[in-house]
């Protein structure tokens, strides 16, 4: 016994405890993932990492002193029988029929009440738990007290509801010991559908060749050999492996011994969550990987986006409304005041957009309360514009990105293209175009013509005077002269010549100064669309980026051990 019981110390890696706090940090650190990735990637592909977290806490908030391990096998692998022997009890019904386990049956080494919410958990039937009295007896049992055995379906059964049974329950035991017998340990179906996927559980597997007695003395170490074989191929390198029999007590030494070890380290559920953590974070791996994106779109797709949006909010026509207006305005304050009647007549091309009056604000109170401007809509080629520059900005932002990645980031791109119209309007509408004021100049020019437009007025007057007294035969006016021409007709033809000059020069001026308020509008009114850019396309990708740098971080933290 004391060979056997070394063996078995040898076999299992006692000494990797699991500390339970660093195991709450790797699921923290998976429940922070599933946060930063919530809405981003497809449900499918968290399925299992949210059954973790669910599991984990469950059992973690369960008892600490109990350990659950599932006998595991196909029928007629004698699993039922190793479950009475251990039991000392005929608990689990053992025959020949197939299938000869139909439900999950539960002995309890210690007081039932004890281990009851876990059964419960476990979704063990009351009617089929059952409890070792003895153990409380002081007898050889003591040293099992802690441990709830199932006995579980035959997973090879033909009754599909037990098969699900058994991958349900294979999902919430702390310790799996797979029975396995001599004419059927090399099947197929074993090794590819539930040893292999337990590779990452090795601290907590145990496999046995039941029905060790059948073989002969020297058959039984080639086929061990072989067995273990099949179970280096399917990655359980160093899980323990025994030969057992039910008939014969001392052929169940090694196997008890195993449980008794697993009891008393208290350190099983604790492996079992820290191999189900391994798993999730190896299938979420290839989710994540280890780019590390940049902070956001790259300046140059940034600039293509700036200019779609300006193209589609109509930056350019608006512009050139600013540069006409600028000289509407101008002229009506600068130009001849006998025609800037007739200028005020033409409709301001600001005003035609519902943009700022000549006043500085609305043309008029009913333009006040219309929210959208009427500037024209944009042409399919500069939606069409919009839409590559804004894919541009996706995929550049999500280049090196995992594949699951590029699709999040370009639907964040687009996440508010419906609100965009109305986002790029608004900021049209509320940009100061600098036309609010008139400048200094304006006034001055406009005080001139008004000083040239009175004189000629004067002089007007004073010849229509002159020539009334002469129609009535009274006596002539005796006007002052310039050289040879009379002061009231210096006074007019000056006054108009004046008036025409300052128009005259006044002209190539208002013109600079409109293409310089053109583009001083072009830029604020770019700046403006720019920062709705970066709050209706670049933040949502900014934001994704982000998700995917705190997935990244959180899925690292939850593989450290």
């Amino acid at each position: 016994m004391t060979n056997i019981a070394g063996r078995v110390r040898e076999a299992f890696r006692g000494d990797q405890r699991v500390d339970p706090d660093a195991l709450i940090a790797r699921l923290d650190a998976v429940r922070r993932f599933l946060t930063a990735v919530d809405g981003l990637l497809p449900d499918a592909e968290l399925v299992p990492a949210h059954t973790l977290v669910e599991r984990a806490g469950t059992r973690l908030a369960l008892s600490r002193d109990h350990t659950v391990v599932a006998l595991a096998g196909a029928t007629g692998s004698g699993k039922s029988s190793l479950f009475n022997a251990l039991a000392q009890l005929e608990l689990s019904p053992v025959g020949v029929r197939r299938p000869t386990t139909g439900v999950t049956h539960a002995c309890v080494w210690g007081p039932l009440e004890g281990a009851n919410r876990l059964l419960d958990w476990t979704g063990v039937l009351p009617r089929h738990r059952f409890v070792r009295e003895s153990a409380l007896d002081g007898d050889d049992e003591t040293a099992l007290h802690g441990l709830i055995l199932l006995d579980l379906p035959d997973f090879d059964s033909v009754q599909r509801s037990h098969r699900l049974e058994v991958d349900r329950l294979l999902g919430l035991v702390d310790q799996v010991v797979w029975v396995v017998d001599p004419q059927k340990y090399a099947d197929r179906v074993i090794h590819d559908s539930y040893l292999r996927e337990f590779h990452r559980h090795r601290d907590v597997t145990l496999v046995v060749l039941n029905q060790a007695d059948r073989l002969p003395p020297t058959e039984l170490p080639r086929v061990l050999d072989d067995l273990r074989r099949l179970l280096d191929a399917d990655g359980l390198t160093g899980v323990p492996l025994l030969a057992t029999t039910a008939i014969d007590p001392a052929g169940m030494v090694g196997l008890r011994t195993a449980l008794e070890r697993t009891v008393a380290e208290r350190q099983a559920a604790l492996r079992r969550l820290a191999g189900d953590v391994d798993t999730v974070v190896a299938g979420l791996d290839e989710l994540v990987g280890s780019a590390r994106p940049a902070g956001g779109p790259d300046d140059a797709s940034v600039a293509a986006l700036n200019r779609a949006l300006a193209g589609t909010a109509g930056v350019p026509a608006v512009s050139e409304a600013v540069e006409r207006a600028y000289r509407h305005r101008a002229g009506a304050a600068t130009g001849w005041p006998v025609v800037r009647g007739w200028r005020r007549l033409r409709p301001d091309p600001l005003r035609r957009l519902h943009l700022p009056g000549p006043t500085g604000g609305a043309a008029d109170p009913a333009e006040s309360l219309v929210s959208a401007t009427s500037v024209p809509d944009p042409t399919a080629a500069q939606r069409s514009a919009l839409g590559l520059a804004i894919r541009a900005v996706a995929d550049r932002a999500a280049s090196g990105l995992p594949a699951a990645w590029p699709t999040a980031v370009t639907s964040a791109a687009r996440s508010r293209l419906d609100d965009l119209p109305d986002a790029l309007d608004g900021a049209i509408a509320g940009t100061d175009l600098g036309l609010d004021r008139q400048p200094v100049w304006w006034r001055v020019v406009g005080g001139v013509q008004w000083l040239v437009t009175l004189a000629a007025l004067v002089g007007l007057g004073w010849l229509a005077l002159g020539y009334a007294l002469r129609a009535l035969g009274l006596p002539a006016l005796d006007n002052p002269t310039v050289g040879q021409v009379p002061m009231p007709t210096v006074l007019l033809l000056g006054g108009l010549l004046a008036g025409l000059l300052v128009a005259a020069l006044t002209r190539p001026v208002v013109r600079w100064a409109a293409q310089r308020a053109r583009a001083r509008a072009r830029q604020r009114l770019t700046v403006r669309v720019a920062e709705v850019g970066e709050e209706y396309v670049l933040a949502p990708v900014r934001i994704v980026l982000a998700s995917y740098a705190q997935a990244r971080d959180a899925l690292r933290d939850a593989a450290r051990r």
